[in-house]
């Protein structure tokens, strides 16, 4: 037997053979060129071949796996419309004379790494997409054909990485797990994963040409093990999890259209996290009571220009029809330098997760914000809508979006537009926040405690350094202290407080959240179910 370790991404117990998934070998080459305009006309036919492909995978995605997931593939072509991208491509055919696999794949690398290095999971995990997307341009340049991805029988696949094509490719019912060296918790194998409730692992440390084929495995999504060669006992522990498992999921999809209650009456919200409305099928299939976090940042990144008050306006209201009434707290947007979004004018920094962000971009360039929230209003006629104003850390900020609000507002008024005035709430990710959230209480309708940058703001410890991972502990009494402050001095006021970072999925916190009064949970879809679970155990 042979144990590998790695971080799990999705829970739950796989048994079965391993088939290594291997990429064709193929190294781009830089080869100078005589003639550049060819080249160019070679990366057209190529992106228009690539089209075809993403829209045929985009038909597949939707029938197998919903639109909310096939939507990638719909990004996917737009990336490949992205005049930077274009632009970059043939730039460096031209001034370089060079071939035009060595420019995409340049292209490629770059923009890659660029998504990479900033800050949100969302972005970091979009690195993987534009590598998706420049490979499958190197293959139709180059007459390659892409990874075998037809099994025979039930696998545990095992990669390197898997790319959104590559995942969507499979027969889904002939995939028992996922396992990969790397990849992220945003990654698509992972939100795959999670939407088809089988385990995967990521970042395990394994040496792909060391392991077989057929080899038989146990993934254990749980302990975040992969046991190569079980023996017979650990095979039949496998089993009996496995079968608890799958009575488990049965019990949770009878909990479809259930309250979340406690047994003595308590109720709490559990709502969905979002990064598009191409989210929403997976939002209502896991039956949540509304969106605690419509994540706006989206409409604005991959593209060259601010997306319009009506593009906005309607995306909003999409979102907010499709929830039919409930809740749809969308958040203001909250992008940074560490973005690179050339339109903003934003320059790179040190520490962008400290830098100019957030609601300062907005406060700072109120033109921007008015368009945004314009949108806002005019959707709230639509359904029940709430804004969500990002990284507060002072009075000063709350009392100038109430200024900037009124104008927009008056603006609106004054054109005959009509809007409803809305549950207005702030972001509690700042112990700045935290400490003064007794007055900030007094000006807003509801606060969302941001786990994520309260624990790395707080604990002075950068989230994304692997080597401080065994310090990093967001379970931490200071964390935890200020979660419950937060919640007394919310409800002092007659205010209401949820928790929208990573935390509030935190199975092991759920029973403590519900204790300390906190009023919503706001998770990833698939974990909506499992905490409806437990807050109807509770006593």
């Amino acid at each position: 037997m042979k144990h590998l370790n790695g971080k799990s991404v999705y829970k739950g117990v796989a048994l079965g053979k391993v088939l290594v998934l291997k990429k064709e070998a193929y190294i781009v080459k830089r080869v100078k060129v005589e003639n550049p305009d060819e080249e160019v006309k070679r990366v057209e036919a190529a992106r228009q071949k690539s089209q075809k492909q993403l829209q045929k995978l985009y038909e597949k995605a939707v029938k197998e796996v919903g639109e909310a997931s096939a939507a990638i593939f719909e990004v996917h072509q737009m990336m490949l419309e992205d005049d930077d991208y274009n632009e970059s491509i043939e730039n460096i055919i031209r001034t370089q004379e060079v071939n035009a696999e060595y420019a995409v794949a340049s292209t490629g690398d770059n923009f890659s790494e660029m998504f990479a290095s900033m800050d949100d999971d969302y972005m970091r995990a979009r690195a993987a997409d534009i590598k998706d997307i420049s490979e499958r341009l190197v293959r139709n340049l180059s007459g390659q054909s892409g990874m075998d991805t037809e099994f025979e029988e039930p696998v545990i696949v095992m990669a390197d990485d898997l790319t959104p094509s590559e995942t969507v490719q499979m027969d889904k019912e002939k995939i028992l797990a996922f396992v990969t060296v790397h990849g992220s918790t945003n990654s698509h194998t992972a939100i795959l994963a999670r939407m088809m409730n089988i385990p995967a692992l990521i970042g395990v440390d394994m040496n792909l040409e060391e392991i077989q084929s057929g080899t038989c495995a146990v993934v254990d999504g749980f302990t975040g093990e992969v046991i190569l060669d079980p023996d017979e006992n650990v095979q039949e522990a496998a089993k009996a999890k496995i079968a608890a498992e799958e009575e488990k999921k049965n019990f949770l999809l009878k909990l479809k259209g259930k309250e979340n209650v406690t047994k003595s009456g308590k109720k709490i919200n559990i709502y969905a996290n979002i990064g598009s409305v191409g989210d929403m099928g997976y939002v209502l299939e896991n039956d949540a009571g509304g969106i605690g976090l419509f994540r706006s940042e989206f409409l604005y990144i991959g593209r060259n220009e601010l997306p319009t008050e009506e593009e906005q306006f309607q995306a909003y209201k999409q979102a907010v029809q499709n929830m039919a009434g409930k809740k749809v707290i969308i958040r203001t947007l909250d992008i940074g330098a560490d973005k690179q979004a050339d339109y903003l004018n934003l320059e790179k920094e040190e520490n962008p997760a400290l830098g100019y962000r957030a609601i300062r971009i907005c406060l700072s360039q109120p033109e921007i914000f008015k368009v945004q929230l314009r949108a806002l209003f005019r959707a709230s006629v639509y359904g029940t809508l709430s804004i969500m104003y990002p990284m507060i850390t002072s009075v000063e900020e709350v009392m100038r979006i109430k200024e900037i609000v009124k104008e927009v507002k008056a603006e609106l008024k004054a054109s005959d537009t009509p809007y409803k005035d809305v549950e207005e709430g702030i972001m509690i990710e700042t112990p700045a926040a935290a400490m003064i959230s007794d007055e900030l209480a007094e000006l807003v309708d509801f606060f969302s405690i941001g786990t994520n940058d309260l624990t790395q703001y707080t604990l002075a410890i950068d989230r994304q350094n692997e080597k401080l991972e065994e310090f990093y502990n967001p379970h931490h009494k200071a964390i935890l202290k200020m979660i419950k402050m937060v919640v007394d001095n919310a409800h002092a006021a007659g205010k209401w407080a949820g928790i929208c970072g990573e935390l509030g999925a935190d199975t092991e916190l759920t029973e403590t959240f519900v204790n300390m009064g906190v009023d919503e949970l706001s998770v990833a879809p698939s974990m909506i179910l499992k905490l409806r679970k437990i807050v109807r155990e509770m006593e």
